[in-house]
């Protein structure tokens, strides 16, 4: 019976509740008032019972005490702003500030009391009376505060369990800022420090992460944030390796620079980035070689619009160029990276010649005019078309932009005396199995032969890596879409594996591998260790709080599906041609070994394949040139039946 009305008043309750939290601020102000008028009367009544042992709830003295502390508290509570906090934000500060209300409050009561006497008042009362008016106040701001924001949380319905992955500074400042979401419940925290096993962090339990899945099974939760920012890498790989087993929704803070400003909120929360898989700790680039080809010099970055391009713009402009020259093709690429620059030229408070070239490379009179009107120090080329599938349909196409957009881009440095140009290159310039690496290894060829050449003024280098996470058409932001689409998440191969870096940390790196160039170097950047693109599958999946459909668990998500190798595919991919690499000043750089061709030879095959495209464009025969060029390029077999079958002579 009496849990029957139990039930009723907590049902009623909580109605009330909900009701509360809809009213406007002028109805929660005045409804927090009118308590409080009520706390003063009854604060009269307890103070006048604890200094006379009687309860006197209407007498004269009683009723004159109550209407003149009314009457000094509400000008007092509105000069003093206490009506201005919410009651279910209250804290610290709002407990101190109706402390400071209540110590004022002595001050008139003390004149009209003490200074001119009110019979059968006793003088007692005017330091009793706000003390206990304190301490009435501040216990109904804790208690309605627990109401509105821990019982009606429990009881909500839609709301989301979470618990916290780190009970630091950075995890109780995201825990504070957890309790003014009405949607979110809180139940508690996860420590590596198992020493807080048990204790209580502001009411709310801490756990030890040795029982991090028998926690997360028994509580029921729904997500778990990760609030360690200042855990390494391989730290945070470890934990979010163990979190995807429990098919639990994952996001994290970002970085530190939130903890130590003290702004930590549920909107710096974020999803777990491929990055943190990669259990590679960045290192912090080189100053001295980021600014030596850049600082007060002419900087011309081709591709300007692209992935990497673009990320080169930014770190070039962080390092106070004289000017910046965006070369790029497409329009819209362009207008977008240009107003990026100028925000963050606004933000940084700096303020670099930003200089827009729109134009084709393959066209031999761009590079040079360009390069003449601007006479380019450095000189950064990341023009290329990279998207292996569509190069591979489209053979003549990406000869024209790959390889002769390189070499009229090498002559326009050479005639106009760059200092140094890089070639952004890929690892799949390595014994490649596809026309765009083929073509890649083509325009490495040419910066060699031409940095061989006795009187080369500028300085030819080359840099060559895998993957960056989140370029156009990666697989990342693929996986993404098909995740949010609810499946099927599509892979060509279980077995296909892909090397890996963060797009500023390539681009750091390219910018310090050009500085210690001395001409026809191949770098190759440490790309840690190469990633089973099945597994990445599978963890972003689970990370986004969702499970893998298959044989194991048939009731599960999101299903993989494998399609097959695409054409030019490679199942691996490497970054060397040859072994033994040299190390470099930095320890993410090295320096490969590698055969070349010499320029006597080169150039020929390259007038012959600049004939071709020019030409009828016949794609077999330029694919036999790219064949000799690079004889360890192994094409698809549809490819290499018609090479083979070729017995047109190469243009001269």
């Amino acid at each position: 019976m009496h849990t029957g009305y139990g039930q009723v008043w907590l049902a009623a309750a909580t109605q009330l509740l909900r009701l509360a939290l809809h009213w406007s601020r002028d109805e929660r102000r005045l409804a927090a008032a009118t308590m409080d008028g009520a706390l003063c009367v009854l604060a009269v009544w307890i103070a006048y019972s604890l200094r006379l042992g009687v309860w006197e709830l209407f007498s004269q003295p009683v009723v004159v005490f109550a209407a003149g502390t009314l009457l000094f508290w509400y000008p007092i509570a509105y000069l003093t702003g206490v009506y201005r906090s919410l009651i279910r934000f209250s804290g610290a500060r709002t407990i101190a500030n109706i402390a400071t209300a209540c110590t004022l409050l002595m001050l008139p009561l003390i004149v009209a009391f003490v200074v001119f006497r009110v019979p059968e008042v006793p003088r007692t009362l005017t330091i009793l009376h706000p003390i206990i008016f304190l301490l009435l106040l501040a216990s109904s701001r804790i208690v309605i505060r627990f109401a509105l924001l821990d019982l009606l949380h429990n009881v909500a319905p839609g709301t989301r369990r979470v618990i916290i992955y780190g009970a630091g500074r950075a995890g109780q400042q995201l825990a504070l800022s957890l309790r003014h979401e009405p949607q979110i419940y809180l139940v508690g925290f996860f420590d590596d420090d198992l020493r807080l096993e048990g204790q209580r962090l502001d009411g709310f339990p801490v756990f030890g992460s040795n029982r991090l899945s028998e926690i997360i099974a028994d509580t029921e939760v729904d997500e778990v944030l990760l609030a360690i920012p200042s855990a390494s890498r391989m730290r945070r790989r470890e934990i979010i390796e163990r979190l995807q087993e429990q098919h639990i929704y994952v996001r994290s803070l970002p970085s530190l620079s939130n903890i130590i400003e003290g702004s930590v909120t549920v909107n710096d929360l974020r999803e777990i980035q491929i990055d943190e898989l990669l259990g590679r700790e960045a290192v912090a680039p080189n100053q001295v070689l980021m600014g030596r080809t850049i600082v007060g010099k002419v900087v011309l970055v081709s591709g300007a619009g692209g992935s990497i391009g673009s990320e080169l713009c930014r770190q070039i402009l962080k390092c106070h160029p004289a000017r910046l020259v965006l070369l790029e093709q497409s329009e819209f690429a362009l207008y977008a990276i240009e107003q990026e620059l100028s925000a963050m030229m606004r933000a940084l408070g700096i303020d670099v010649p930003i200089i827009l070239e729109l134009g084709n490379i393959a066209e031999r009179s761009t590079p040079m005019r360009i390069y003449r009107n601007h006479q380019p120090n450095t000189v950064f080329h990341a023009a290329a078309y990279k998207h292996v599938p569509l190069v591979e349909a489209n053979p003549i196409s990406g000869v024209r932009n790959n390889v002769l957009g390189t070499l009229f881009s090498v002559e326009a440095a050479e005639a106009n005396g760059v200092g140094h140009f890089t070639l952004i290159s890929t690892d799949k310039a390595v014994r490649p199995t596809n026309i765009m690496g083929a073509t890649k290894r083509v325009c490495e060829l040419i910066l060699q032969a031409r940095a061989d050449q006795a009187g080369t003024a500028t300085v030819f280098s080359m840099v060559r890596f895998g993957n960056v996470l989140g370029s156009s058409g990666s697989v990342v932001p693929r996986f993404k879409a098909q995740i949010a689409g609810g499946g099927p998440v599509t892979i060509t191969h279980p077995e296909i594996t892909r090397y890996f870096m963060t797009i500023p940390e390539a681009s750091q790196l390219v910018i310090q591998a050009s500085a210690m160039a001395r001409g026809g170097e191949v770098f190759v950047l440490d790309m840690g260790r190469p990633v089973r693109i099945l597994d990445l599958a599978r963890s972003m999946i689970q990370l986004s709080g969702l499970s893998v459909r298959d044989s194991d668990r048939p009731d599960g998500d999101i299903e993989i599906v494998e399609t097959g190798l695409r054409p030019g595919e490679k199942l691996y991919e490497e970054l060397l041609i040859g072994d033994n690499p040299e190390p470099t000043k930095h320890p993410r750089i090295l320096r490969a070994r590698e055969s070349r061709w010499p320029w006597d030879k080169l150039d020929p095959e390259l007038k012959a394949l600049d004939a071709v495209v020019r030409g009828d464009g016949d794609p077999v025969v330029a694919m036999r040139i790219i064949s000799k060029l690079v004889p360890e390029y192994t094409p698809d077999t549809s490819w290499a039946e018609r090479i083979a079958g070729s017995t047109r002579p190469t243009a001269t």
